[in-house]
């Protein structure tokens, strides 16, 4: 059985596949703030969420403003570049 983590999706974001796991922390330890919408279809993504993240984490996560895309590709090279 596959593991939740590793399924695939495509990023709207990002514009490329990749798996939940780094929508899980695409923020650092906050999920994406589009993880809802990306992943409600496939799977039960709000009570996954729910249950690992305090009230303070899920209003940062789903409350706060969302950065726009350049900022997040940005993002996303810098943490490449590290790794």
């Amino acid at each position: 059985m596959q593991k939740i983590e590793s399924l695939i999706t495509r990023c709207p974001k990002l514009g490329c596949d990749i798996p939940f796991s780094y929508c899980l922390r695409e923020r650092g330890s906050l999920p994406c703030a589009r993880i809802l919408a990306c992943w409600s279809h496939r799977l039960p993504v709000e009570d996954f969420l729910k249950e690992r993240l305090t009230e303070d984490e899920w209003n940062q996560a789903f409350l706060a403003p969302d950065r726009d895309r350049l900022s997040a590709i940005l993002t996303a090279a810098g943490k490449a570049k590290k790794e």
